[in-house]
């Protein structure tokens, strides 16, 4: 499928493209009993990626999530460390916002 998108280009050239046109949001949600959730959406990817995404940011967050719905989940308030580590992972800094 990622062959048909990119034309032939090269795959690891191709992944930075799709990763360059994705726009990711990054927000706070409260749950019950006060539990704050960070949750990281608009990675337009399949769920191998996704899960490997996750299992990276929880790592090195020290901290439990999950992916649900096409979105990560991540315990905890973790904003904008979850922006550097996307950044450090290809993601492009200006096509990630931050919802306060």
């Amino acid at each position: 499928m990622a062959d048909n998108l990119c034309g032939g280009l090269p795959p690891d050239i191709c992944e930075q493209l799709n990763k360059e046109e994705q726009f990711i949001k990054i927000k706070l949600e409260k749950r019950r009993y006060g539990k704050e959730v960070t949750v990281i959406e608009g990675i337009n990817s399949n769920d191998a990626d996704l899960k490997k995404i996750a299992s990276e940011l929880k790592s090195k967050l020290a901290a439990g999530g999950t992916v649900k719905n096409g979105r990560i989940e991540i315990q905890g308030d973790h904003r904008e460390k979850v922006k550097d580590i996307l950044v450090k992972l290809g993601f492009p800094a200006e096509n990630i916002m931050v919802i306060e």
